[in-house]
């Protein structure tokens, strides 16, 4: 897919984007672009931009420098409307941030409701059709508390969806996790990548980005160094700054290397 998505106009595109804090560059001339329906991951170690990027991108943050496009028109932290791009725009973070004195349907039915003025009536039934595609339909009327780790970080996504965004961001929502609760929220991406949903995802999940991904990109200390196919990058990387991050990934994981496509 990811040959063919590159020929079709960017739903998403990141022209030169550079981001600082306190003086550092934490961004350095990201160049990046997603098609429709495309799976696109991030990697790469803890402090090299991934978050950054995800922040920048859903205007929760200022850029310095370049430009950010959305459905192909030009959209800055700045403008007026910055609340109507960010509809178009579906992020979640490792954090699940659900409110605790509504239930897992409330705080789902919330955004339809809030910022696309549907009646309670209709966010309420977008909520349950969301709940109930992700295997939370019999949760609906408990509260976060009641549930698990991996399913309020499903609750969170589905949330995330109930706007009906054009694209999906995903900031290591599987970092909180254990083990066994990560694959259920894995799975849950693997459904929506399989359905089209258009999908930037940061992680540490290296076998799950290599199943997933039409596209891997690794950043380091602010850059995208490298970017290709799954089969490419963790089969035969071509910067020596992937290479020896592969291998240090592949050290800690006890050397099992990500499968490629």
């Amino acid at each position: 897919m990811a040959a063919a998505a590159r020929t079709r106009v960017p739903v998403l595109e990141l022209k030169g984007l550079k981001k600082r804090y306190n003086g550092r560059l934490v961004l350095d001339g990201i160049n990046l672009s997603l098609a429709e329906h495309e799976v696109v991951c991030l990697i790469g170690a803890s402090g090299s931009g991934k978050s950054t990027l995800l922040r920048c991108a859903d205007l929760l943050e200022p850029i310095d420098g370049g430009s950010i496009s959305l459905d192909g028109g030009r959209v800055a932290y700045e403008d007026r409307d910055v609340d109507a791009t960010r509809r178009k725009l579906g992020i979640v973070f490792q954090g699940f941030n659900l409110f605790p004195h509504l239930t897992v349907v409330e705080n789902v039915a919330l955004a339809p409701r809030v910022a696309l003025g549907l009646t309670p009536a209709a966010a309420t039934r977008r909520a349950k059709d969301l709940l109930k595609s992700l295997g939370l339909a019999e949760k609906a009327r408990e509260y976060p508390d009641r549930l698990s780790g991996g399913q309020q970080q499903r609750v969170a996504i589905a949330r995330a969806l109930a706007t009906e965004p054009k694209v999906l961001l995903l900031d290591e929502i599987t970092s909180a996790l254990d083990p066994v609760l990560v694959a259920e929220v894995l799975e849950t991406l693997r459904a929506l990548a399989a359905s089209g949903m258009t999908m930037l995802i940061a992680t540490h999940e290296m076998a799950f980005a290599a199943d997933v991904a039409d596209r891997i990109c690794y950043l380091e200390d602010g850059r995208l160094i490298e970017e290709g196919t799954p089969k490419r990058i963790f089969g035969s990387p071509r910067d020596r700054r992937t290479k020896e991050f592969l291998r240090r990934v592949r050290s800690i994981s006890g050397g099992r290397r990500a499968p490629g496509r």
